[in-house]
């Protein structure tokens, strides 16, 4: 291997702390909710009104009332009422529907007449005539293995009240500059949406980690142990290193056969299972979002052989590495 512009590109990529990363477990893995967008919508409604949003596996949709309120409903949560300055995530992209209330139908929202601001970003008009809501709403993304991690154990739904927030205030202030931004869309609207909807979206996450008890099991609860917590967060910041059961116990100052146990308690998982399948996905990030070969990133991941990381990745993700650069090269050209 040289030192040229593909492996370095490979090792930015696979730093996976930085120098203003929280030093905390739960804190890198909230560092790392970073959202990248599907599309977003602003929707101007007047009751009667209700919208079907189709599923859309791998991404989180969430919504924010600027002006009345609308009832949720999915499938696997209580009902929910949010009103102006509330916000709601769908965590993991389930179909649900909105509706002003439990009555009023509610068609799909790709069935409804839609004006296309851009290529992500949509303004609907529907409804009955009466009371009038208007609502943010979007479908996005988290592309670190990190927050996906994060994002598979969270509800079916969570949502963020403007009453019961420790910070109404500057919550309100941050809605009603996405609401400025949702209505008028200037030169760089959608990043400004992006960005305060990446601040609501660790809000409200942070909300439920501070309130459910269900934060404080399983991975999450891994990562707010002293120890376990100490030994991901070594597995995620140096995800190359031959890590055995007996170094990363090392580290810790525990005994392999308690460290093992105490590992696969909290994770779920023995410990090496979570070692490759962490590797696996700092790869698939890697040959889908930057331009180093499969050569480069098994180099880097510290694979004797192209093939045995071949081997590796497939059995982990499911495909074979190359169809995955195939793809991402292929999305590029395009």
């Amino acid at each position: 291997m040289d030192g040229g512009a593909g492996q370095s590109a490979i090792l930015v990529s696979m730093e996976t702390l930085d120098p203003w990363a929280p030093a905390d477990p739960l804190g890198e893995a909230l560092h790392f909710l970073r959202m990248s967008g599907a599309f977003y919508c602003r929707s101007e409604l007047t009751a009667p009104w209700g919208l079907t949003l189709p599923p859309m596996p791998g991404y989180m949709w969430f919504h924010a009332p600027t002006s009345g309120q609308f009832v949720l409903e999915s499938q696997d949560a209580d009902e929910q009422l949010l009103r102006t300055g509330d916000f709601a995530l769908v965590p993991h992209g389930e179909g649900h529907v909105l509706r002003s209330d439990a009555t009023a139908p509610a068609p799909g929202i790709l069935e409804l007449e839609r004006e296309q601001v851009s290529d992500r970003y949509e303004i609907l008009r529907h409804g009955g005539g009466g009371t009038p809501a208007t609502l943010i709403c979007g479908a996005v993304r988290f592309d670190h293995p990190a927050a996906r991690n994060l994002v598979a154990i969270l509800p079916a739904a969570i949502r963020l009240e403007a009453a019961g927030s420790s910070q109404p205030e500057w919550m309100q202030a941050t809605l009603r500059l996405m609401a400025a931004e949702a209505s008028e869309l200037r030169p760089g609207g959608e990043a400004v949406i992006t960005r305060l909807a990446d601040i609501l979206v660790v809000q409200a996450i942070r909300s439920w980690l501070e309130t459910d008890p269900a934060a404080q099991t399983g991975w999450l609860g891994a990562l707010q142990d002293r120890q376990i917590g100490r030994a991901i967060a070594l597995i995620h910041r140096e995800p190359a290193r031959p890590w055995t059961v007996a170094s990363l116990a090392r580290e810790l100052s525990m005994s392999r056969s308690a460290f093992a146990a105490r590992f696969t308690d909290l994770v779920g998982e023995p410990v090496m299972h979570y070692v490759a399948r962490w590797r696996m996905q700092v790869a698939l990030g890697s040959l889908r979002d930057g331009d180093a070969t499969v050569g480069e990133v098994a180099y880097q991941l510290g694979y004797k052989s192209e093939a045995a990381f071949a081997r590796a990745f497939k059995r982990v993700i499911g495909v074979p590495p190359g169809a995955v650069r195939r793809r991402s090269a292929s999305t590029v050209a395009a």
